[in-house]
């Protein structure tokens, strides 16, 4: 009876695929008094704070081990989210590389007493993945399946490129995703 579930693949296959909707995390947060500025907006830190654990959750999803926040990419602020709205972030992991993976999240507020919904924030942000000594380990693939995770999946390259010209771990010459961008062939 045993030898029936050794066959299976979660025993034979270390690093499998997932598709990205497997690691889709949304939460939902109600903006208190003490999360806001002096205006009565959401003050962008706690939102940050937030966006990371949901980042971090839909990492942690995809790769099924500890996640470590290895960069936080451009955040668009697009509007105020007011006191007494709601937040939802929506993250979903875009494409992991060896040991990283790019999150992407929208963020939307809610006015729930006047009933609408507004888009607020976007960004990406990337985790590592951990095995047990805090060593970074290798993640599972990730499998594009709509329209938009297709399109998320191949700027992901170009993004990580980006950020790591930045971050002084590549040099640009070497960017070839980037090169392409600026030059014709």
């Amino acid at each position: 009876m045993l030898s029936a579930f050794i066959n299976q693949p979660i025993f034979t296959k270390k690093y499998m695929e997932k598709k990205a909707s497997q690691s889709i995390v949304v939460m939902t947060e109600l903006v208190l008094p003490n999360d806001t500025n002096n205006f009565g907006n959401l003050m962008g830190g706690r939102l940050m704070y937030w966006m990371d654990i949901a980042a971090a959750l839909a990492a942690m999803k995809h790769c099924s081990a500890p996640v470590v926040t290895a960069s936080v990419d451009n955040i668009s602020f697009e509007s105020p989210i007011k006191i007494g709205n709601v937040v939802h972030i929506e993250a979903k992991v875009t494409r992991s590389f060896n040991s990283s993976m790019e999150v992407h999240m929208n963020v939307w507020g809610e006015d729930a007493i006047q009933q609408y919904k507004y888009k607020s924030n976007e960004a990406y942000y990337t985790f590592v993945s951990l095995d047990p000594n805090g060593k970074p380990r290798k993640v599972n693939q990730l499998i594009p399946e709509t329209e938009e995770e297709k399109k998320l999946y191949e700027g992901a390259l170009r993004r990580r490129q980006l950020r790591l010209v930045l971050g002084g771990k590549m040099k640009a010459e070497d960017a070839d995703e980037l090169k392409a961008l600026f030059t014709k062939e």
